[in-house]
């Protein structure tokens, strides 16, 4: 009688089946690492853009962690065209920090949630035609936007390694001492480490920030010892307001990170699985983004985008099993529903954010710069990138420039160099003539 053939125990490197744990425990836990200051400091920062503050600013962080555990749930699970079935996580993301702190100063979290809802339902919609208005944002095009994303975003980083404008401690020497060695941990490790070290860069020199702080009278615990052991987020907590300016400029940041949404799940495939992604996965990824940006506004969430640094973790270990990124969701959303947890992360001083992330806003800027160069760059191409990244960072620095115009052209166009930026690299792309292919 033949006997049967042994079971054989799925590998990390198949995306279906469970691996063993003392595999799937580290290399889950790896992605949580990779992804934790992500998903928590946007939550922090818009919260000090609106004014938020205590169990409502815990809220939020807690809203951060349940929403991208479920999106990158919905990824790895589609529920029709929703979803891409790819191993990707996806949560809230610094892309759209600069414009959220532009609506969220000038008028409140209700109206950065009312932007949210039209701006996810811009992103299904450029998922569903994605074929017909991907032309629009070449590499050219969505790495400008991107590069001053970055640029924009430095000068809140250098705010928060003085301490946080307007707090006690703001310029003081120990504020820059403390954001000073966090960012100096976090360049040796991120440069000289190995392993999760390297990976966790940026989670370890926050913790070594932190730990510093403490003794120096920085850190706060007593909304941690305020806060409950367990609570499920209900909707409708925040207000929802609808401010047409304010959705204006945040659809357009919706779309162009929908195209960096393809530029990640294509690396995916590429580096994961040796491919690119079809159509329908292109398309189901993008929708699922935008859905969990729609279904989280009414929870408190912060707009959602896939998260480069994890696919860099995919493209270096090849890791592409699903139960593996399962782990890592079931992780964040525990971590979601213990008030204590998020009021902790409340806890970390402005100075350890702004010497951790600093160096996150480099590499979005870098990220942008490499987009820029990965086709001919001439003087076409610099023509699109310096005019754009010109009228969009110049309008947004110079105060009042647009003053004799209504109030919403001032929010549109001169609270973020994202929208100007956007809408002139777009159009001075499809006008200038390309140059004739060189003759052979």
């Amino acid at each position: 009688m033949k006997q049967a053939a042994p079971f054989k125990r799925a590998t990390v490197f198949q995306y279906e089946g469970v691996p063993p744990l003392g595999q799937m425990v580290p290399l889950g836990l790896q992605h949580v690492v990779a992804a934790v200051v992500g998903i928590v400091t946007p939550a922090i920062m818009i919260a000090g853009s609106c004014g938020i503050t205590g169990a409502d600013q815990t809220l939020l962080i807690q809203v951060s962690l349940l929403i991208t555990a479920v999106a990158t749930l919905i990824q790895l699970f589609p529920i029709g065209p929703v979803g891409s079935r790819l191993p990707v996580i996806m949560g809230i993301s610094f892309a759209y920090v600069p414009t959220l702190q532009a609506i969220g100063e000038q008028f409140g979290l209700p109206e950065i949630l009312g932007a949210e809802i039209v701006g996810g339902i811009v992103a299904i919609l450029f998922g569903i035609f994605v074929k017909q208005i991907r032309v629009l944002f070449p590499p050219l095009v969505t790495g400008t936007v991107i590069f001053t994303i970055g640029l924009s975003l430095y000068p809140t980083a250098i705010k928060y390694m003085a301490g946080g404008v307007g707090k006690p401690d703001y310029a003081s020497p120990k504020s820059w001492l403390v954001a000073i060695i966090t960012f100096l941990v976090v360049l040796v490790l991120q440069n000289f480490g190995k392993g999760v070290l390297k990976l966790g860069a940026i989670l370890w020199g926050i913790v070594v920030g932190y730990l510093i702080s403490i003794p120096l009278g920085l850190v706060d615990f007593s909304s941690v010892g305020q806060a409950g052991l367990f609570q499920v987020p209900m909707p409708m907590h925040f207000e929802i307001s609808f401010e047409p300016s304010a959705i204006v400029s945040l659809a357009i940041v919706y779309m162009v990170n929908a195209v960096q949404t393809i530029g990640d799940l294509s690396s995916t495939t590429i580096g994961g699985m040796d491919r690119m992604p079809t159509d329908k996965e292109l398309q189901g990824g993008i929708i699922g983004q935008g859905l969990m940006s729609v279904v989280g506004a009414f929870f408190g969430g912060l707009p959602t985008a896939s998260y480069s640094q994890n696919v860099g973790i995919i493209t270096v270990n090849r890791v592409i099993n699903r139960a593996v990124f399962v782990f890592a969701a079931v992780v964040l959303a525990v971590a979601g529903f213990v008030p204590k947890i998020a009021s902790l992360l409340t806890t970390i001083p402005q100075s350890v954010i702004g010497g951790a992330t600093v160096s996150v806003f480099a590499m979005i800027t870098m990220t942008g710069v490499s987009m820029i160069t990965s086709e001919r760059f001439d003087m076409r191409a610099r023509t699109v990138v310096g005019l754009s990244v010109a009228l969009g960072v110049g309008i947004s620095q110079v105060s009042g420039c647009l003053a004799g115009f209504p109030d919403w052209v001032t929010m549109v166009f001169g609270s973020s160099p994202v929208v100007v930026t956007a809408i002139m690299a777009i159009f001075l792309n499809l006008i200038l003539p390309k140059p004739k292919p060189e003759s052979v």
